[in-house]
């Protein structure tokens, strides 16, 4: 019987993302249930993430 050859085995979890698209530091924030579920609103009304709609929101603040 011919021999097949190995395949690699894929490492869990999600693949590298290239350097320059890779967010650099995770900033622990704290949120009330109310200010949850508001923020999931405002993400899901502009079809964001909520990781999405948050840095969406501080970018626009810090801009003015």
């Amino acid at each position: 019987m011919p021999r097949q050859p190995k395949e690699k085995k894929r490492k869990p979890g999600r693949p590298k993302l290239p350097k320059r698209e890779a967010k650099g530091k995770i900033v622990p924030v704290r949120f009330t249930g109310m200010e949850i579920e508001r923020i999931g609103a405002a993400a899901q009304k502009a079809d964001q993430t909520v990781s999405q709609w948050i840095r969406s929101t501080l970018a626009t603040a810090m801009e003015g």
